[in-house]
């Protein structure tokens, strides 16, 4: 005689779908089964997807001099702050610079300033005679317009460093003020203990002697390596060659997966499969699911996301908290042939106050059938995937997309074994001795950032809304 046990794993979990979920399928007229984590991702229908045979994309670009501009990370208990060592070595001057026990020596060195708004930092012509890191706060870069007009030129904040000159050029001169926007918390290495340091430590002294004294190489103003071009030439001069010298180790992008395994009970599949087939209803959701952590990585990924893969150069801060048009101008003005912006909902109903309050109300543009917000022309899609922070601050990202423009590109493989969709395959894993039938669900997928202004990322952006 048989017994019939329940369908349960060791830990008291269910393992598929139970005959009392499934019989919901099989009377009255209903609907497909709901699935409220679906969004509109927004994203993954706007980013051009590329084949990539073996499973590897690799990005060639013109060899650039100016590697690395990191940012610089922090360990921070309570009120007090310090630099993690190794982490100095995204300043340019100490770049290879890999004794843990001098770099230790040195943060420790570091000491710690809290600062008021309206503190000016720096001043314009004055001798450069401080390195700042930066490690919370917000800070504006102050410059001198060519008929003497005050203008800003920058922000600086969080991980972001300044003054690293004073490290190799002892005549080296503040190129702009600087000053706090908000409360900043910085960490300063001034130049008399930074000689107190170089007498200390003769490799300390010897390494950075030997950056001061190496050649600059000749490169254009993005930091690649120059062309020689001749021109406005008569007669029959000679001519210098020239080459486009490569990257020597270009970036790799591997594909990424998510995974999930779908069990059905053969009971149910032969049961309760009228009028809706069981197995389908159950691939379709957990399809869907799969995309949702595709588009969630495509945005956090610390290896490939967006967020984690935007050039230092192209992040902007807020300069008053709320998105302002004059913030996201700024953003769209640091690339061409911007395709889309992409927020946080709550960052577009922010950006929305801000119009309001100006008195602005830009056109909505259509996309697909739909009307969607837009700022000078240019969709600004929802995006649920956009972390917002404890403090109610989000990032806003701005891309130029395919690979003809040198944009952001999806990266996926199709025709790959059983595949169910462009590079997402269902493959069958058998029945186990609970009659249950298990289906291995597989989906590949990447991104990649071509050249660095292809992507851009206003930071901090404060969606909380403000009291009058």
């Amino acid at each position: 005689m048989t017994i019939e046990m329940p369908l349960e794993t060791t830990n008291g979990q269910r393992k598929s779908l139970s005959t009392a979920a499934a019989h919901q399928l099989a009377h009255t007229t209903k609907s497909e089964p709901q699935m409220q984590g679906i969004s509109s991702r927004w994203l993954t229908r706007s980013l051009p997807w590329s084949q990539v045979k073996g499973g590897v994309y690799r990005v060639n670009r013109r060899l650039t001099h100016t590697v690395g501009n990191g940012e610089v990370e922090f360990v921070i208990n309570g009120p007090s702050a310090r630099v993690i060592p190794l982490e100095l070595q995204e300043l340019p001057q100490l770049r290879g610079f890999d004794d843990e026990d001098i770099l230790a020596t040195v943060a420790g060195r570091f000491e710690q300033r809290d600062l008021p708004p309206g503190t000016v930092v720096a001043e314009f012509g004055n001798p450069m005679d401080q390195v700042l890191l930066i490690v919370h706060g917000k800070l504006s870069k102050i410059g001198t317009g060519e008929f003497g007009e005050t203008t800003k030129v920058g922000m600086l904040g969080g991980g972001d460093f300044f003054g690293d000159a004073t490290l190799t050029d002892p005549d080296a001169i503040w190129p702009v003020t600087v000053k706090t926007v908000t409360p900043t918390t910085m960490l300063v290495l001034s130049r008399s203990t930074l000689q107190q340091l170089n007498d200390q430590i003769p490799a300390l002294q010897q390494h950075l002697s030997s950056v001061a004294e190496a050649p600059a190489l000749p490169q254009n103003k993005y930091g690649e390596a120059e062309i020689v071009i001749s021109s406005g030439h008569s007669g029959e001069p000679l001519l210098d060659g020239t080459f486009v010298d490569y990257d020597s180790q270009p970036r790799e992008y591997e594909l990424s997966l998510a995974q999930s395994v779908l069990r059905v009970h053969t009971r149910v599949a032969d049961l309760f499969n009228d009028p809706m087939d069981q197995i389908e209803q159950q691939l379709r959701l957990t399809v869907e699911a799969l995309y949702e952590r595709r588009e969630y990585d495509l945005v956090n990924n610390p290896d490939f996301g967006l967020l984690h893969n935007c050039d230092l150069k192209q992040r902007i801060y807020s300069e008053s908290g709320a998105p302002t048009p004059d913030d996201m101008d700024e953003l769209l003005s640091m690339r061409r042939s911007t395709k889309l912006f992409l927020a946080h909902p709550k960052a577009i109903a922010a950006f929305g106050r801000e119009c309001t309050r100006r008195g602005i109300y830009p056109d909505p543009v259509e996309v697909d059938g739909h009307r969607v917000p837009a700022w000078r022309g240019v969709p600004i899609f929802p995006c649920g995937k956009i972390p917002v922070s404890d403090t109610q601050t989000t990032s806003i990202l701005a891309m130029r997309t395919g690979e003809k423009d040198q944009g952001v590109i999806g990266l996926h493989q199709t025709g790959i074994p059983d595949e169910y969709e462009p590079s997402l395959n269902v493959r069958f894993k058998g029945i186990d001795d609970q009659s249950i039938i298990s289906y291995l669900v597989s989906c590949y997928y990447s991104a990649a950032v071509l050249v660095p202004d292809a992507l851009g990322i206003l930071d901090n952006v404060l969606v909380a809304r403000q009291s009058d």
